[in-house]
């Protein structure tokens, strides 16, 4: 502040120094109430993101509670929180398909399903397709017997997206079920020996 305006505001009888303090003194009580002060009985504000909620999830035939966050989606939940690692997360927007699962029994990309969305329904991942003494489900051991992926990244993916599939046409020829995983992407671009795979694990459904 310009010292000429402070001599014609100071208060006569108070020296300068004192004015000066006593100007810094008041600025700062001031400063404090608008920082702190709150009308009596108010809630702390939170963002609506910020607010987890607790809720029951059907996964691969389990009721599963867990705090999830309203923009939460599916596949961050099942990874994240369910430690079901199986799940792949590659594009994270839609696009490749390596976080397929089934949501009663229809292949969804769950990078794209919010959490709060799955309640009520059943969600399948590549977790719940084996027996619970081990034995491998028939698509997995068609994948295993042809040796059907190289770095193996995307195979839950275009394992869940079968599986959907042969639900609803179980004897697909190759191009049929070709073009009913064509939204699963392999960063190896070994997609003939896929199928062949695929093709194998279909197969071994058909005879039981």
């Amino acid at each position: 502040m310009n010292a000429s305006i402070l001599e014609t505001i100071r208060p006569a009888g108070m020296t300068r120094r004192q004015f000066i303090k006593s100007v810094i003194a008041a600025g700062a009580v001031s400063s404090c109430g608008l920082l702190h002060f709150k009308p009596a009985g108010a809630a702390p504000k939170t963002s609506p993101e910020a607010v987890e909620r607790l809720i029951t999830l059907s996964v691969n035939g389990q009721q599963r509670r867990v705090d999830v966050m309203p923009q939460e989606t599916l596949a961050q939940t099942l990874r994240n929180k369910l430690g079901l690692m199986g799940l792949k997360i590659g594009c994270d927007r839609g696009e490749c398909g390596a976080c397929t699962v089934l949501i009663d029994d229809v292949p969804h990309y769950s990078c794209s399903i919010l959490t709060h969305s799955v309640r009520g329904k059943n969600v399948l991942t590549i977790e719940g397709l084996a027996r619970s003494d081990g034995t491998l489900h028939p698509l997995q051991q068609g994948v295993l017997d042809e040796q059907g992926f190289q770095c193996g990244y995307c195979a839950p993916g275009f394992l869940m997206s079968t599986l959907g599939y042969l639900k609803a046409n179980p004897n697909p020829n190759r191009q049929e079920l070709a073009h009913a995983v064509s939204g699963n992407l392999c960063r190896c671009l070994d997609y003939d020996k896929i199928l062949t795979a695929l093709m194998r694990g279909a197969e071994y459904m058909r005879k039981g």
